[in-house]
């Protein structure tokens, strides 16, 4: 079975090396969904014939040399902190490829988008089946470069900024990451990541652990990412391009958590203990600091991308009690993340393509009039993600709070009961934040509603236009004696009677009354083939939209059955991740 661990990675980077000397007909996104379909049966393998007795120990094992001269192997293997990961990744990178067959980013470079999201699945897949300490860290590299081509290529209009950003930030906190496995080798001698937690520390002095586990965490912590080294994040979210949003917030995050579980933690355990308060700290400071921040957003995007801020400080929290109940619900909350907020941008993705913004003061409301699944979905993303009890979010999040009620022998429980009641208070802050974005974007009267039975139109203050989504009066004669359009007044100042910032002056005698543009200002636009119009620069879409396409439900069901299926049955993920909980913290 070891051969599956190498197909793992074999599979996509040969789909890459294919599409490279071999570019095909043009039909390249369904490649990508072959090939990725094709990693992803391999991943349900080990999932099918996984040794659970034995989940605290790797399994389908490869161990070969790779540089013998500095004793560097080539250490693949799975175990019960990694399965989980490898298969959600697996399946997101397959669900964005079955996305791209008809939703394609409007950059175009298809071909080079299939080829960069592949060898992107390498680095993310290699990185959750490392064993050794420095093939670890070379795949953790490895997704850097292809994620920095995904955000400064196909991403939106401040692309360039937000690449820079991200390169910058997780750069400079690999390099303090590679220090710290570095200081490791340094007093270990060895790299094997399997044996070095079997040994709990022995070896390096109290000192040496402190120092590592100090360099290891603030390495993860960019990836994680941890308040106040999250600054990347928005950004990257926001201009990405929606399967660069979904792969970063699904598995990138996860990268630096994973590393905390199965690297700093076990193989530091007094480093761990002694700054373990300090990453408690930072981590509910990031839950109240992201859903603060999610408050103040206005646009949707940019809301989840804070979100996962808030999110990822409660694994954080589960990290920083050090028991298994904590380890275990960072464990659970990484895979629940992973579902809900990739559901959540792919979601935000399909929106933003209908309306041509993300802007929630833009999106207007009565989407669920409108377009009745894609607002279901919205909705049903945003209560899991806020933690409904019966849904993936609300055990990681839960268990973790009762992590902290009772942290490890040696910390202390006063201070943890404290992050514990800012942690509570961070659960209420997210309701509030999803809730409010609900109810300004899918509940309501579409914008371009007509008046509502028994109340009278609504007019505008004379000298001003008439309000957002409103109905107008068209045809109404101006002082020229031509009829002027969405309610802008007449005016003796402006030729027509219609000022220069409006589209679709009718001038006398235009047949039929149909619109002619005026000098100087934007024609209409067209955003997922529904006609908007521009009165204030400001997009009305107008008329029904598409609701939900039979690709985004190919890709969007699998998620949403999974958050169902665990949050029903969380005992499926926990059985899996608690025997190498249990062993990692000794406690076997």
């Amino acid at each position: 079975m070891s051969a599956v661990v190498v197909g793992l990675l074999a599979v996509p980077l040969a789909g890459a090396l294919l599409l490279v000397l071999f570019p095909g007909p043009g039909r390249w996104p369904w490649y990508g969904a072959v090939v990725s379909g094709v990693t992803l049966v391999l991943a349900l393998g080990p999932l099918a014939r996984f040794d659970y007795a034995r989940a605290a120990r790797p399994q389908f094992e490869i161990d070969a040399a790779w540089i013998p001269g500095l004793d560097l192997r080539f250490h693949l293997g799975i175990d019960g902190i990694s399965l989980p990961l490898v298969v959600l990744t697996a399946l997101l990178t397959f669900l964005c490829f079955v996305y791209l067959v008809r939703h394609r980013p409007e950059e175009g470079r298809v071909r080079s988008l299939v080829i960069t999201l592949l060898v992107l699945e390498v680095g993310m897949i290699g990185t959750f089946l490392a064993l050794d300490l420095l093939l670890f860290f070379v795949f953790f590299e490895i997704v850097l470069v292809p994620m920095y081509f995904v955000i400064a290529v196909w991403g939106g209009g401040g692309r360039r900024a937000a690449a820079v950003k991200f390169i910058l930030y997780t750069l400079l906190g690999s390099a303090v990451l590679l220090l710290g496995l570095l200081l490791v080798w340094a007093h270990t001698g060895t790299l094997d990541m399997a044996l070095l937690a079997r040994r709990h520390g022995a070896g390096m002095s109290h000192g040496v652990q402190v120092l590592a586990f100090l360099a290891i965490g603030l390495g993860l912590a960019v990836k994680a990412p941890m308040w106040p080294l999250h600054t990347w994040l928005p950004a990257a979210h926001t201009e990405a391009p929606t399967v660069g949003s979904v792969l970063l917030a699904g598995v990138l995050l996860k990268m630096g958590t994973y590393g905390f579980a199965r690297i700093a933690i076990p193989i530091v355990p007094e480093g761990a203990a002694a700054l373990a308060p300090w990453l408690g700290a930072f981590a509910v400071a990031g839950i109240v600091y992201g859903s603060l921040a999610c408050l103040a957003q206005r646009d949707l995007k940019r809301m989840i991308a804070y979100s996962s801020v808030g999110h990822m400080g409660f694994v954080l929290l589960g990290l920083a009690t050090l028991t298994p109940v904590g380890m275990n619900a960072a464990l659970f909350g990484n895979i629940a993340h992973g579902l809900i907020t990739g559901l959540l941008f792919f979601v935000a993705g399909g929106i933003k393509e209908r309306y041509g913004t993300a802007d929630m003061s833009r999106l207007g409301g009565g989407m669920l009039a409108r377009m009745p699944y894609v607002a279901s979905l919205l909705t049903f993303a945003c209560v899991a993600s806020l933690g409904l009890p019966g849904l993936a979010g609300f055990w990681g999040e839960m268990l973790a709070l009762l992590g902290a009620f009772q942290p490890a022998q040696g910390l202390s429980r006063p201070l943890f009961l404290v992050f514990m009641a800012v942690g509570g208070l961070g659960t209420v802050l997210t309701a509030a934040y999803f809730l409010r974005m609900l109810s300004r974007v899918t509940h309501g009267r579409p914008p371009d509603a007509g008046p509502v039975p028994g109340e009278p139109l609504a007019e505008a203050p004379p000298g001003e236009p008439a309000p957002f989504g409103e109905p107008v009066v068209f045809g109404e004669p101006s002082v020229s004696g031509e009829p002027a359009i969405f309610g802008e007044p007449a005016s003796e100042e402006t030729p027509g009677g219609v000022p220069e910032e409006t589209w679709g002056e009718v001038p006398a005698g235009a047949p039929g009354g149909a619109p002619a543009q005026v000098q100087g200002a934007a024609p209409p636009e067209v955003s997922g083939g529904v006609p908007v119009a521009v009165a204030g620069g400001v997009p009305a879409p107008r008329g029904p939209m598409p609701d939900v396409s039979a690709y985004e439900l190919a890709a969007w069901t699998p998620l949403v059955v999974l958050t169902v299926a665990l949050g029903l049955w969380p005992k499926a993920l926990l059985a899996v991740t608690d025997p190498a909980v249990q062993a990692f913290l000794g406690a076997r």
